[in-house]
């Protein structure tokens, strides 16, 4: 497939997908390698006939959406983001749930991949906040479209190369080697349930103190479509929660009651509640 075959074909799928076209500029060539791969399966003979049988086949514009999702992940990604949150945002957070009577910090990793995310939460919990909160817990779903990707995230091992933005110490501590891969072992698993949910249709139950939401929603989907999104994700944030997006994203018309967590250039924003100013 040429490169203008590939941007007709997103440019075909984006409006029926409910897709952001822009948001494919960086990836394009990697989802059309997918489909070109997926054409020769088929035995289609050229983009014209694909998109001939898109038209007519739900089926297959279902795995062309599957196809359209693209994955980059590793623990601790954008590590400024995690050393925020440790240092900062939650333990603020956590002293206000005490405050309540609260013992459950309640984390949602939406589009969690292959479940490097969440495991760095649990990472971070643990190691950086249970100890000035021990009377407290850690309650995280983990959602994601692609079963193939939860097979994964709940088998939990990795490559040595993914942890390299964990502190040292702390891998050391998660994680044990079994061969060539290092798995999460059993006591950093506690309170993680991963589920299959597209966030365009379902979404789990909140409240939430935290909800990530990276490189998923405010990258690939149409304007529409996000704006939806964070009108659910945020009516799934207890007051004060934090929402965390892609550190290259912006979200669509911050509604009142969100505001900016920790200055403009840190992609993490609090909810402070319907009404707000």
């Amino acid at each position: 497939m040429t490169d203008a075959e590939c941007q007709e074909l997103l440019r075909w799928a984006a409006p029926r997908l409910g897709l952001r076209l822009e948001g494919f500029r960086r990836v394009r060539g990697q989802v059309c390698k997918r489909v070109t791969r997926r054409m020769t399966a088929l035995g289609v003979p050229g983009l014209a006939a694909y998109l001939v049988r898109l038209e007519g086949d739900a089926a297959e514009r279902a795995v062309l959406d599957a196809l359209c999702r693209v994955t980059v992940s590793r623990f601790f990604r954008d590590r400024a983001v995690f050393d925020l949150l440790g240092d900062s945002l939650l333990p603020g957070v956590l002293a206000e749930a005490r405050a309540r009577g609260g013992s459950c910090l309640r984390v949602w990793s939406a589009g969690c991949a292959s479940g490097e995310e969440p495991y760095s939460v649990s990472v971070l919990f643990r190691r950086g906040l249970a100890p000035r909160f021990p009377e407290f817990h850690l309650d995280l779903v983990a959602t994601d479209a692609d079963a193939a990707l939860l097979a994964r995230a709940r088998r939990g091992c990795y490559a040595r190369a993914t942890l390299r933005e964990l502190p040292a110490a702390w891998s050391e501590e998660a994680f044990a080697a079994e061969g060539p891969l290092w798995c999460v072992r059993p006591a950093w698993r506690e309170g993680l349930d991963f589920r299959p949910q597209d966030l365009r249709e379902h979404m789990p139950e909140g409240p939430f103190h935290l909800v990530l939401c990276r490189n998923v929603a405010f990258t690939y989907f149409a304007p529409p479509v996000q704006r939806r999104v964070l009108a659910d994700l945020l009516h799934r944030l207890v007051p004060g929660g934090l929402l965390v997006i892609g550190a290259r994203e912006a979200l669509p018309e911050p509604p009142p009651g969100l505001v900016r967590a920790a200055g403009p250039e840190a992609p993490v924003w609090r909810w402070l509640g319907p009404g707000k100013p």
